[in-house]
């Protein structure tokens, strides 16, 4: 199981919205470059994430994208359901008629446990504690000495 490409690239777009938090609309080509994503596809991506209402574009010659919370309001999990949907790890977990094994099967029990604690660190996990975590590696990255 992968988390799709569309996800990822979401998420590190929606970190640098984060990041700029505040200091007013951010252009795509400046979160593209930045990120390494081709413009097209994070014009795409975006607009998925304007149509769940997690940031908006604003139009003119100080125009851009802004979060349309703030970062402690917007989780992965919002992201990756405004991009991908719901995570499934397999069918059987959310429907119960798709297997008639489902009322024995012990393997069904392990994707549901699995699914569970994906779902509570997906839900659990907020823009700003990726915009902590990002802080933190650049003041360790900074701080290292190469010979």
């Amino acid at each position: 199981m992968q988390i799709s490409t569309k996800v990822r690239y979401g998420t590190r777009a929606m970190l640098d919205l984060a990041l700029h938090y505040g200091n007013g609309p951010v252009l795509l080509k400046d979160i593209a470059r930045r990120q390494e994503i081709s413009l097209k596809y994070l014009d795409r991506i975006c607009s998925s994430l304007k149509a769940a209402g997690l940031v908006k574009s604003l139009r003119g010659s100080k125009g851009g994208y802004v979060l349309n919370k703030p970062p402690s309001k917007i989780t992965i999990s919002q992201i990756n359901e405004a991009l991908e949907g719901s995570l499934v790890l397999v069918e059987c977990v959310n429907n119960k008629n798709f297997c008639p094994r489902v009322n024995f099967c012990v393997t069904r029990d392990i994707w549901q446990e699995l699914g569970k604690t994906m779902d509570s660190v997906l839900e659990n996990t907020t823009l700003e504690d990726l915009v902590a975590r990002d802080r933190k590696k650049r003041r360790i990255s900074d701080s290292m000495y190469y010979i």
